[in-house]
C-alpha cells in the first residue's frame, strides 16, 4: 500500500515534491528504439534504467531490433503513465521516466526478458537498482533475449 500511494505522489509530482517534469499521462506517438519514445506532444522520453542496443543508419547492435520491436509492441499508440525520478531530462533534453503500460512498467520487461541491460546513472534510479540488477542476473542466467542471441552484448560493455 505504503509503494502505491508512493508511486501515486511521484506521478503527480516528481520526485520529493519536485514540480512534475513532464506529463503524468501521454500517449505514445512513435517508438524510436528499444529504449526512447516520442510522445503525441512532440516530447523524447528516454526511459530510466534500461540501456538496448543500438540501431544505427550503418550498423544495428545485436538484439537492437528486437528491442524496437517489442517495446512498439507494448507502447506504440497506447496509453502510458509516466514517473519521474531526480533529474529530468538527459544531456540530449529528452524526458527521463520510468514509463507503465496497462499496469506493467516497460523498463523492468525490457531487462527481465533480456532486450535491454541495466543502466544506472546516478542519481536516477537508485531506489530501483537492485531490483533491476537482479531481473538482468536472472535473464543472463536464462540466455533470455540477447543473453543467449548475441554473441557480444554491446551495452553490458559499457
Amino acid at each position: 500500500m505504503k509503494r502505491l500511494l508512493l508511486l501515486l505522489l511521484t506521478a503527480c509530482t516528481g520526485a520529493a515534491g519536485a514540480p512534475p517534469c513532464g506529463p503524468a499521462r501521454a500517449t505514445v506517438e512513435r517508438v524510436i528504439d528499444g529504449d526512447t519514445i516520442v510522445l503525441a506532444s512532440g516530447e523524447k522520453v528516454r526511459y530510466l534504467l534500461v540501456d538496448a542496443t543500438e540501431i544505427t543508419s550503418s550498423h544495428d547492435e545485436c538484439y537492437a531490433v528486437e528491442a524496437r520491436t517489442l517495446n512498439q509492441d507494448l507502447v506504440e499508440g497506447k496509453a502510458v503513465e509516466l514517473t519521474y525520478d531526480e533529474e529530468c531530462t538527459d544531456v540530449y533534453g529528452r524526458l527521463l521516466a520510468y514509463v507503465s503500460v496497462e499496469g506493467r512498467d516497460v523498463s523492468s520487461l525490457l531487462v527481465e526478458r533480456g532486450y535491454a541491460c541495466v543502466l544506472y546513472i546516478p542519481p536516477d534510479g537508485a531506489a530501483r537498482r537492485a531490483e533491476f540488477e537482479s531481473l538482468q542476473a536472472q535473464a543472463q542466467a536464462a540466455k533470455a533475449g540477447m543473453w543467449g542471441a548475441c554473441a557480444v552484448v554491446p551495452c553490458a560493455r559499457k
